[in-house]
């Protein structure tokens, strides 16, 4: 039997889970209402944006974006839709699948940065110090890599 979490243990993880899951909620409200973009729309653009040409394979905008390649595809699609991305074949080899920006994606973008960025600030940057923020980049760096790569229980 797994050993229980001490109180220590135990406040640290409710306050982590229940202060991340109130920001998530937050940004995802206050960037739907300001932009009509979801949370997951914001980072399929800024991923895109960042990537040579504007385009990735769709496997790795799944890793990237930490999405099973599932949700991967119902998000790009979802996208295309609205017309954000496109989805076309691959420009090296034509076996895979890109999503790549298009440029009303990225006008999206462009315009809904300013005003996630006072959003993240207002909730979360503002309120912590250089020193609370190197810590978050410490710990959560370490445990990124770790987590994406662990296999998932069943």
């Amino acid at each position: 039997m797994t050993e229980p979490l001490s109180d220590t243990q135990q406040a640290a993880w409710r306050a982590f889970v229940e202060s991340s899951w109130a920001l998530h909620n937050r940004l995802e409200d206050d960037l739907r209402a300001t932009t009509g973009l979801s949370m997951s729309d914001y980072h399929v653009l800024v991923v895109l944006s960042e990537t040579p040409g504007h385009r990735v394979r769709m496997g790795e905008l799944a890793s990237r974006l930490v999405f099973s390649p599932s949700r991967c595809t119902y998000q790009i699609t979802t996208m295309v839709k609205r017309g954000l991305v496109r989805k076309q074949s691959c420009s090296d080899d034509g076996r895979g699948q890109e999503a790549v920006l298009t440029d009303a994606g990225m006008a999206a973008l462009t315009a809904a940065a300013p005003l996630h960025l006072a959003t993240v600030r207002e909730t979360f940057i503002d309120d912590l110090d250089d020193a609370e923020l190197a810590t978050i980049t410490r710990v959560f760096g370490r445990l990124g890599p770790r987590l994406r790569t662990q296999p998932v229980a069943v």
